[in-house]
Order: structure tokens, then C-alpha cells, then sequence
């Protein structure tokens, strides 16, 4: 017998429109982020408020796939990546916060390990959703 893939568990009961939409805002974040700090650095330093703004509002997404994967069973296949996109956000945010040379320089790499997480966690949650609507 084939084991199915943990993603695929339930695709009757569909994927949370919330978790989809959490999903998607996640890189479109991420990616806002290094538009306004690129454009801070290069054109108006006072970007670098929004900059700020967006990365704090960046929480929001976060924590909704994170509550999914632990409060919704079929979504527990998602645990490993939204674990990892979790710790991602965490450290970027001390990271952000630390001030000291070395670690702020580490801050731009985060962010790129961020937003590779967030998109490979959102081609797998279009996948599940393409699959449920198979069934």
C-alpha cells in the first residue's frame, strides 16, 4: 500500500481559505520587505519606517499558518515547513533587533532563507489545493 503524502491528508475536507491566504501574503511580505529596504538604502532613508511596519505585520501570517498546523489535523503534514518559517521570522526579528554589526549584517541572508521557506511552503499549499480539487 502507498503511503500518502502527509500534505494530502483529508483533501476532502479541503485547505482553510485563511491558511491559503496566509500562505500567499507570507512571500508578497517578505518580498515588499526587500523592495522597501532596497529603496531606503538607495533613495528615501525614511522608508525604512515602512520597512519596519511591513516586517511587524509580517507576524500575522506567521502565526496563522503556524496556529493551522497545530490546531487543524489536516494541516500537520505543513508542521516541519511552517516550523521552519516560524524560527525564520523569530531570528530575522533579533536579528533586526540586535544592532550590533555582525548580526544585522546576517539579516539580509535570513531574509533570503525566509522568503525561500515561505515559497516552498507556498507551492506546497497550492499543491494540496490543487490535489483536493482532484477529489
Amino acid at each position: 500500500m502507498q503511503k500518502t503524502h502527509d500534505t494530502f491528508t483529508d483533501l476532502g475536507a479541503g485547505t482553510p481559505a485563511w491558511f491559503a491566504l496566509a500562505a500567499r501574503a507570507l512571500p508578497i511580505g517578505i518580498f515588499s520587505q526587500f523592495l522597501s529596504a532596497g529603496t531606503a538604502l538607495f533613495r528615501d532613508a525614511e522608508l525604512w519606517i515602512l520597512h519596519t511596519a511591513i516586517g511587524g505585520t509580517l507576524v500575522i501570517p506567521v502565526l496563522a499558518l503556524a496556529g493551522g498546523a497545530l490546531a487543524v489535523p489536516r494541516l500537520r503534514g505543513f508542521g516541519w515547513w511552517v516550523g521552519l518559517v516560524l524560527v525564520l521570522y523569530l531570528l530575522q526579528v533579533a536579528l533586526a533587533a540586535g544592532g550590533e554589526p555582525l548580526p544585522l549584517s546576517l539579516h539580509p541572508l535570513n531574509a533570503a532563507f525566509l522568503l525561500t521557506a515561505s515559497l516552498v511552503l507556498l507551492a506546497k499549499v497550492e499543491r494540496r489545493r490543487a490535489r483536493s480539487k482532484l477529489h
